[in-house]
């Protein structure tokens, strides 16, 4: 999924970049992740390097300032995040097997025309993968119906236009096809990357560019797509890209699984069976690059979870309900298990994490009442492919 590879040629004079740890000793980090951030630290071009809480092997969970541009920091998935919308359901009146079945019709499709529509309106070429359009994908990607059931700071959950009782539709998804086709055409270069001036930078960073705002665009389809379903209405929140490349000074900075914190809130993610937040960025450190963690982070990778989920059936049964009575739709088994909540850290652990070191405060706890992530089981999604 376009990890970094770091066998390459390293600086071979100077010290090694520095690198700013947001989180404790307590913070559940594994040390390949921490490997890879050394390794990071020896490239040649690269300046400074924030890690955050979220941390987890590819590296991601970090925020990277460079002198060239590094396609393989930002993998195939350009333009992923997370975007919030307030609804117009009522909290009291939610009933999460309905709303599930409701969000059934969220499934993946392909309208052409629908597509070409979408992306006209946002000034986008019609031909940007608009089959694609208000596709959720696959992995950690996901639709979730949300209940605002706190809010820490009354005042700026009120200035973001949100209150207690509110609910949310969280959307995680990014570029999909068309992210992954960029990325094929840079995948055989080196982690080293590309000097700032090159012509092949420059081509890489507009098709980047269409890429970050074809994938806010996904985000806002699949919203209205769900409001559809749901029959209700959404006003948009929040809208946060955490994989992306920015000009950042006299450099490149590339977030890897790192919000941008140069906005009034970033949305944190849990797992399905977790608490999610809205944060306020307090933007006084310098060395955290504008940037803060996304979520959790996995605690565990994809492939040992299916060892550490027990195989009798009514445990895996179980995995489509949550401790707070929500419902998740997960037709695909394997994904089921390898997005299981336990795969995830603790998102109140990253939260504390953030508070302590003085890089964001929380505007809005929010819990799951039902997680759409596919309708269709691993053959039928194998063969849409």
């Amino acid at each position: 999924m376009g990890n970094l590879r770091l066998d390459c040629a390293t600086r071979a004079a100077c010290a090694p970049a520095p690198i700013h740890k947001f989180y404790g000793t307590s913070a559940w980090i594994l040390g390949d992740a921490e490997v890879q951030l050394n390794k990071l630290a020896e490239l040649e071009a690269v300046k400074q390097i924030a890690a955050f809480p979220d941390l987890h092997p590819g590296p991601v969970g970090v925020a990277i300032l460079s002198d060239r541009v590094h396609p393989h920091m930002i993998g195939n998935d350009i333009g992923c995040g997370m975007t919030v919308f307030r609804t117009s359901l009522s909290a009291h009146k939610l009933k999460p097997q309905k709303l599930a079945d409701r969000l059934r019709m969220l499934q993946d499709y392909s309208d052409l025309k629908e597509g070409q529509a979408h992306l006209r309106s946002a000034g986008l070429p019609e031909d940007l993968a608009p089959n694609a359009i208000g596709t959720i994908g696959g992995g950690n990607h996901f639709c979730e119906v949300q209940v605002l059931a706190e809010t820490p700071d009354p005042d700026l959950a009120s200035r973001a236009g949100i209150s207690k009782g509110d609910v949310l539709l969280f959307v995680h998804s990014g570029s999909r096809s068309l992210g992954a086709s960029i990325f094929e055409e840079y995948a055989a270069l080196g982690p080293e990357g590309m000097p700032a001036g090159d012509e092949r930078t420059h081509a890489y960073l507009m098709w980047h560019d269409l890429a970050v705002r074809w994938a806010s665009l996904n985000r806002k389809v699949i919203a209205e797509r769900a409001a559809a379903a749901l029959r209700c209405d959404v006003e948009l929140v929040v809208d946060s890209s955490h994989n992306l490349i920015e000009r950042y000074g006299d450099a490149f900075l590339h977030r890897k699984g790192a919000a941008k914190a140069d906005v009034d809130l970033v949305p944190l993610a849990g797992s399905r069976d977790a608490k999610s937040f809205l944060l306020k960025p307090t933007g006084n450190n310098p060395e955290a690059l504008s940037s803060l963690a996304h979520g959790a982070g996995r605690k565990y990778d994809r492939a040992s979870m299916h060892g550490r989920i027990a195989k009798q059936k009514s445990v895996r049964n179980a995995l489509v309900r949550t401790s707070y009575g929500g419902r998740v739709v997960c037709e695909d088994k394997q994904l089921l298990v390898e997005e299981a909540p336990q795969a995830y850290k603790n998102s109140e652990d990253v939260l504390n994490q953030l508070v302590e070191a003085e890089l964001a405060t929380c505007v809005g706890v929010m819990t799951p009442v039902v997680t759409f992530k596919t309708a269709r089981g691993a053959d039928e999604r194998r063969g849409k492919r």
